[in-house]
């Protein structure tokens, strides 16, 4: 049903109109949530430190996590100290969790997992966000720059800079679910002030190829290497011609199969799963003694089962003018924090 769906929402046809009606209730509980934050009838938050958000307005994948991670390195390269909060998706349990290389993976959920393994920066998880985000200024109170991982729709917490992430679906449709893939109306909210408590403007990332409407464009692509549990490197160029088993739980996983086989590497047998899987049913004795390959987000899973699996890291890159823009946006504000020696940096 999922898929059928995914497929209606490319264009307004029969089912999309079906469900419009629908859509435009959604629409309107959308609307009066907003007004309520805005009114001060929802209570909002902010904290002391800048808080970008990195989300999607569609429904599904779109390349969100590898550009919270591009996004924190880059921090990192200029001298910042950047933090992580997100809610976890498919974890257990609803606690605040500081991310940990030992945490296992069903208490942080997959992608806070990977983002702490791909960036060492503090991750924080929490059902509500503004709880992560406490939590992690009080454990690193050193804490400059806080980027939330999902969250445009999550308005308790205040937010200086938003960055919306679009696949090559761009807005699909262009109408509000269930009829089409958005989680509120586009292009609206890119207007000055429209968020509880926001400053700035939105900056809007494009991670597929062919960028559906203005933005700053990415590019994408596996790295020359593969990685093994204890954090060794295995050239891919070493595995051309092995048969291999690729499997792939994420949102578009013949994407991925795709830019293995460009590699040049034979892949015996494919296995599309489910986004987040979480392995706990995966029979291992289906792996025929193929050598396992997958993504990193499935490797934080499998590593502690299968000490064999290769991953492979998707070296995500936005361009050199998206960085531009968003320091642009950032530095004034981070100027205007204290110093450890009781003044501001600027």
């Amino acid at each position: 049903m999922r898929q059928v769906l995914q497929r209606a929402w490319l264009r307004r046809g029969v089912l999309a109109c079906s469900l419009w009606p629908v859509a435009q209730l959604y629409g309107l509980l959308v609307r009066l949530r907003r007004i309520f934050y805005q009114a001060g009838f929802f209570k909002s938050e902010r904290v002391h430190v800048p808080v970008v958000v990195v989300g999607n307005v569609v429904a599904g994948g779109a390349g969100k996590t590898p550009a919270v991670i591009a996004l924190v390195q880059h921090l990192q390269a200029g001298g910042w100290r950047a933090g992580v909060v997100s809610r976890g998706y498919g974890r257990s349990g609803k606690h605040c969790v500081e991310v940990l290389p030992a945490t296992p993976v069903a208490e942080s959920g997959d992608e806070p997992a990977l983002i702490r393994r791909a960036t060492g920066a503090p991750v924080f998880v929490a059902a509500r966000r503004i709880d992560a985000v406490r939590a992690l200024l009080a454990a690193h109170p050193r804490t400059q720059v806080i980027v939330c991982d999902d969250g445009l729709q999550h308005h308790a917490l205040q937010r200086d800079i938003e960055i919306a992430v679009f696949d090559e679906r761009g807005a699909g449709n262009g109408w509000l679910l269930p009829a089409g893939p958005l989680r509120e109306p586009w292009p609206a909210r890119r207007q000055r002030g429209a968020r509880a408590g926001g400053r700035g403007m939105d900056l809007v990332l494009h991670t597929g190829p062919s960028p559906a409407f203005d933005g700053f464009s990415s590019t994408r692509h596996l790295a020359d290497h593969a990685l093994r549990a204890d954090g060794r490197r295995v050239a891919l160029s070493s595995l051309a011609g092995q048969p291999l088993l690729a499997l792939a739980g994420i949102a578009k996983p013949e994407a991925f199969f795709a830019m293995l086989r460009a590699a040049g590497l034979r892949l015996a047998e494919t296995r599309a799963l489910p986004d987040h899987y979480d392995f706990d049913s995966y029979p291992r004795q289906m792996d025929k003694g193929y050598t396992v390959i997958c993504t990193e987000k499935d490797a934080v899973k499998l590593f502690p089962k299968q000490a064999g699996v290769l991953a492979v890291p998707l070296e995500f890159s936005p361009e050199p003018a998206f960085f531009a823009a968003f320091d642009a946006l950032l530095l004034p504000l981070l100027c205007q924090l204290p110093s450890p020696h009781g003044h501001q940096t600027a």
